[in-house]
């Protein structure tokens, strides 16, 4: 443990979240951003499995996110879902698990994060669009055909957003937003399903948005957290002409 002790965002779930500080990812996005010495700062904290379901973020909870650990995180962003929604494998091995399962694991992640601490907010990402055509040339071998479409990805995507609404609980709907852009399905992923930079961006600025319109108090937005120490430095270069720090 290093200090000042800063809030903490914890990003939690699979392949979408390990790889997020890849390829411009939306998680470096955000740790760029808090970590502005001349805005607010907070630690972002990656806890991303590939390949896992909503079922294995169930099993691990207690451990990423023990209930008396003496610092809980000030926000948590929860992505589960794409792999949660492959067909079944006949030998077992797809990671998918039943909707009405994925739902209730959904809500008992929820409300394990409710009971953190009455500060410990969070936020669920659902799951994106796919390009289809792209992922079964960069997983032919690997992946079944048609075992991961966007029909099923939307199913897995409204279910969650509707548990949300009920739970009150902020979403993204990574799948509506990511489709407002015309070229969504070549420009946003590296293969099919990972995001590329531009996919990363809109799931910043979703993330983002979520943080500007959250009446939570203490704000959670980028430009509202304090700073740890003083910003001015006797040091810094400063502007000729306007004796102002650059």
């Amino acid at each position: 443990m290093v200090g000042p002790i800063r809030p903490q965002f914890v990003l939690f779930g699979s392949s979408i979240v390990q790889f997020s500080f890849s390829n411009g990812g939306w998680g470096a996005i955000l740790a760029d951003l808090y970590s502005r010495k001349i805005f607010s700062q907070a630690d972002i904290v990656v806890r991303g499995y590939a390949g896992w379901n909503s079922r294995q973020g169930l099993q691990v909870l207690e451990q990423v996110f023990p209930k008396d650990a003496s610092i809980q995180p000030s926000l948590v962003i929860v992505y589960f879902g794409g792999n949660d929604s492959m067909l079944p494998d006949p030998l077992g091995l797809s990671p998918h698990v039943p909707l009405p399962e994925y739902v209730e694991n959904m809500r008992k992640i929820a409300t394990h994060l409710k009971n953190l601490s009455e500060k410990t907010r969070f936020i669920f990402l659902t799951a994106p669009p796919v390009n289809e055509e792209q992922m079964r040339k960069a997983f032919s071998g690997i992946m079944r055909e048609n075992s991961r479409t966007n029909k099923l990805c939307q199913m897995y995507s409204d279910a969650c957003v509707e548990l949300c609404r009920d739970m009150d609980i902020k979403a993204v709907d990574l799948f509506t937003s990511m489709q407002k852009r015309k070229d969504w399905s070549t420009m946003c992923f590296t293969d099919g399903i990972h995001f590329s930079s531009e996919g990363s961006k809109i799931v910043a600025e979703e993330i983002l948005k979520v943080l500007e319109e959250a009446d939570w108090e203490p704000s959670l937005q980028w430009n509202s957290l304090p700073t740890e120490f003083e910003e001015y430095s006797p040091y810094a270069p400063t502007r000729v002409d306007t004796k102002k720090q650059l």
